[in-house]
């Protein structure tokens, strides 16, 4: 007994050496960190205040004197730094949401048609991932404004895609919806059609684990989502107009406007990255057993419910860490804005330079934005992913 306890102090002694011993070798690392990050902030500022150049964040208090063409707030030159900053950040994540879901839309779509039954699907699928995976990002943004949008009509020739819709040079003209008095009424409808909605999901998924019988939530979601706003506009007299685009000189009036570097981002970018997310797919799918998609199709599953209720579900504990990585590199890809004239975080942070000089500051400010952005994704796909993973007991 003696012996063993006298083994057991002098393996506890040798675990806390250990710890202390890693304890101090991180601390020092760290500090030795700390200490190099003070000395180069030390010496950069010694070198401005040398060539007389200022430095801080004073300057986002100032005039910024340059307009932005597109902005989802409002903004005129006369506001300040900080204000187009701002704009160029909420063009960069609005941008971003959009790419991430038509990437992932089109990814789906052609991750599932490669490993569909029909070759011919099959092949035009995989060539599409074939040649989006390996032409640069930079390339297809490029092609895509300098090329097929710049081949379209101009305005006054402008190609008429549905009533008070068109298409040319200078972007996507569409109707804007002008919300009339009793409006509210329909997106309270809206808001408890999806309220709705998600209780029934609930029900019905409750109901399918005690009985095994399914309902038809897509049927019952779409009628409450679709049917309950529509009801509630035609009782409220239809309260929303529409504000039409009409040729005016050289341009559209009125109406929404799709600009063309607006269009050629998503489009290129949502292209890109869709076809990476298609193989992440493809993967997913081919990981799960073929005895289960095989039993799924012996107890009568129609094929859309196999792909729905047995292969996804178990295809994301695959598709989902590789697609995180996508997302987070499509978010910095969107800072090739600058390449076509997109007034994104970038460009706008480019043109503050060239007026001001304070380089160190804005790329500082654009670290901390991508940084920001990408950490949020990460956090959400970190919770989908622990939702989809296997729970072991």
């Amino acid at each position: 007994m003696q012996l063993l306890e006298k083994i057991k102090f002098l393996n506890h002694r040798s675990l806390l050496r250990g710890r202390v011993y890693s304890f101090v070798i991180q601390f020092l690392f760290m500090a030795l960190v700390v200490w190099a990050v003070y000395a180069l902030m030390i010496s950069t500022q010694a070198n401005l205040e040398a060539r007389g150049v200022d430095s801080g964040f004073d300057f986002l208090d100032q005039r910024a004197g340059f307009p932005i063409s597109v902005s989802l707030i409002e903004y005129t030159p006369d506001d300040s730094y900080g204000r187009a900053f701002l704009v160029g950040a909420l063009n960069t994540i609005y941008t971003a949401i959009i790419c991430i879901i038509l990437a992932t839309i089109i990814g789906v779509m052609m991750g599932v048609a490669q490993v569909s039954g029909n070759m011919l699907v099959a092949k035009l699928a995989e060539i599409y991932v074939e040649i989006m995976r390996n032409i640069p990002v930079l390339l297809t943004l490029l092609f895509i404004y300098g090329v097929v949008l710049a081949r379209l009509p101009g305005v006054r020739n402008a190609i008429e895609l549905f009533p008070g819709g068109y298409l040319s040079q200078r972007g996507i003209y569409f109707p804007q919806p002008v919300p009339l008095s009793g409006f509210g009424f329909v997106i309270a409808s809206l808001i408890a059609a999806i309220i709705l909605s998600i209780f029934f999901q609930r029900w019905a998924r409750k109901k399918q684990r005690a009985t095994g019988y399914d309902s038809p939530v897509i049927r019952v979601n779409l009628a409450l989502l679709i049917g309950l706003p529509t009801v509630a506009y035609l009782i409220a007299g239809q309260p929303l107009d529409w504000d039409v685009p009409t040729l005016q000189g050289f341009n559209f009036q009125g109406g929404l406007t799709l600009k063309p570097e607006f269009v050629a981002l998503v489009v290129g970018l949502s292209l890109y990255r869709g076809a990476f997310i298609a193989e992440n797919v493809r993967a997913g799918i081919m990981a799960v057993s073929k005895g289960q998609i095989e039993a799924a199709h012996a107890l009568g599953l129609e094929p859309g419910k196999v792909i729905s209720r047995v292969t996804l579900p178990q295809a994301l504990r695959v598709i989902i860490p590789a697609t995180t990585n996508d997302y987070a590199s499509l978010v910095k890809d969107s800072s090739l804005a600058i390449a076509i004239g997109f007034a994104d975080i970038v460009s706008v942070g480019g043109t503050m330079i060239g007026q001001n000089g304070q380089a160190l500051e804005v790329i500082a400010i654009w670290m901390a934005v991508y940084l920001t952005i990408n950490l949020i994704v990460s956090v959400a796909m970190n919770a989908a992913n622990r939702k989809y993973q296997i729970v072991e007991r």
